[in-house]
């Protein structure tokens, strides 16, 4: 008969062993499919830390995207506003909520400036550190602010429409939303989610506005309706494969998903990007599954790549789970590359887009 501390310390160790499993048991090993994907009609769009990589990833390749969704983000390298200011700094005020405490009032001078991230982004393209800022000029762009969002305020995502003005783009190519009474969150129409004007986790609101589909339509231009079911794979591959640095911060296992017909013809490639607290680390394939981008790429040959970042606590200090656009992947200090080309985050979801894109091996007789 076993006493109670004994019974104790055996709960640990299957405890332990649980949780061992189960962390095993969600790495895949399967590798992301080569699927000869078009070239010339990949995009990406993300929400919150999501949105700012995205901004970040949009302007760093933009020689090889046609457009972005910006869902409750500023604008590239919103971190680097002020060379004054450390990066991290500027990223949890100056990025999100300038005004939430500040003593003397607010003014448009403590929200992110466009006009210098503007004439920076220049710089770091005759610097070779991003594509020629003249290849976003014929880009479309998608971008969303919710009037109940206190997280990352209007008056940053303001910004980032007049980021992309400063650099050539037209009102035809920017479609803002920033009228909806919607917290900090993705937006959908299923009544399931949370309450529009909340700001909760999983950051999955009921807004009766199938905003994937919004992002994908101004984008790529007209699309079918969504699908009512799902014809392709969601495939869940071994990410750990395209980086080999921990401080990425970025989960061994991510998700692809793939429309039947992608397999036998060249479809398009959109990336997806969660927001903090959102990868599959914490709320499984929620982002993956109930954003509804599943649904919209499937009835439009469209592959979304879903890239994943998971929680840490010491190095790098991640502690949400977000991604990466104040440079917590050189561990906060100097030289910082989270806004080039060099950034590893970037350089991963590259490598994976690039996959996408190539053609599969073909087998030959001996």
């Amino acid at each position: 008969m076993l006493n109670q501390h004994q019974i104790n310390k055996l709960r640990t160790i299957l405890s332990v062993f649980v949780i061992s499993f189960s962390t095993t048991a969600l790495s895949a090993t399967t590798e992301l499919p080569a699927l000869n994907a078009l070239p010339d009609e990949s995009s990406i769009s993300g929400l919150s830390s999501g949105a700012f990589m995205a901004a970040q990833f949009h302007v760093a390749y933009s020689k090889d995207l046609v457009g972005a969704g910006i869902v409750a983000g500023g604008p590239w390298n919103c971190a680097g506003n002020n060379p004054y200011v450390t990066p991290i700094l500027s990223a949890t005020t100056t990025c999100m909520n300038p005004c939430k405490n500040s003593l003397f009032g607010c003014s448009s001078i403590m929200y992110p400036n466009s006009g210098y991230l503007a004439e920076l982004a220049k710089q770091t393209a005759n610097a070779g550190l991003i594509d020629a800022v003249e290849n976003l000029k014929d880009d479309n762009v998608y971008i969303f602010s919710g009037s109940s969002d206190e997280t990352v305020v209007t008056g940053v995502v303001d910004t980032t429409v007049d980021f992309y003005h400063k650099l050539g783009l037209s009102d035809d190519h920017i479609r803002y939303l920033n009228q909806i009474n919607a917290g900090h969150a993705f937006i959908t129409t299923d009544p399931d989610d949370t309450k529009c004007s909340i700001t909760k986790a999983p950051y999955i609101n009921d807004c009766d506005i199938p905003q994937a589909q919004q992002i994908l339509k101004h984008i790529y231009g007209q699309q079918q309706p969504a699908a009512k079911s799902l014809s392709g794979e969601l495939i869940a591959f071994d990410q750990s494969a395209f980086f080999d640095d921990p401080l990425t911060s970025m989960d061994d296992t991510a998700y692809v998903y793939v429309p039947q017909n992608c397999r036998t013809e060249q479809c398009k490639v959109h990336i997806a990007l969660h927001g903090c607290e959102q990868g599959i680390s914490v709320i499984g394939t929620t982002y993956v599954k109930e954003t509804g981008y599943l649904e919209a790429a499937d009835s439009n040959s469209t592959i979304v790549l879903f890239p994943q970042v998971k929680k840490s606590s010491v190095s790098p200090m991640n502690p949400k789970g977000c991604w990466d656009f104040w440079g917590y992947s050189t561990n906060n200090l100097p030289p910082y590359n989270y806004y080039s080309k060099e950034a590893p985050q970037m350089v991963a979801i590259k490598k994976m887009l690039d996959r996408l894109i190539s053609k599969p091996l073909k087998l030959t007789k001996n």
